[in-house]
């Protein structure tokens, strides 16, 4: 493989890696692990561990699903893999 697409693929691997970080540390973190601490805060009536661990993961989920899609396009127009827009 050529410098140009090693240098793509890590970009990809890390982006994506970070996003998924981010992801477990809203499912997992502040839905499981840290909901007794999010409990004593409320969040449109519901206790915050448990909107977090019902709501606010899949919502996180959607926003890093528009951001990765989003950075990627800007990815490839950097690294001129882009895709036709016919």
């Amino acid at each position: 493989m050529s410098k140009n697409t090693d240098l793509y693929w890590k970009a990809n691997l890390r982006l994506m890696f970070v996003l998924l970080a981010i992801w477990f540390l809203v499912s997992f973190g502040a839905g499981i692990l840290f909901v007794d601490y999010l409990d004593q805060f409320r969040f449109f009536g519901f206790k915050l561990g448990y909107w977090f661990s019902h709501q606010g993961s899949i919502f996180v989920f959607v926003m890093l699903i528009f951001f990765y899609s989003w950075r990627m396009n800007r990815l490839d127009r950097e690294f001129g893999v882009e895709e036709d827009d016919q």
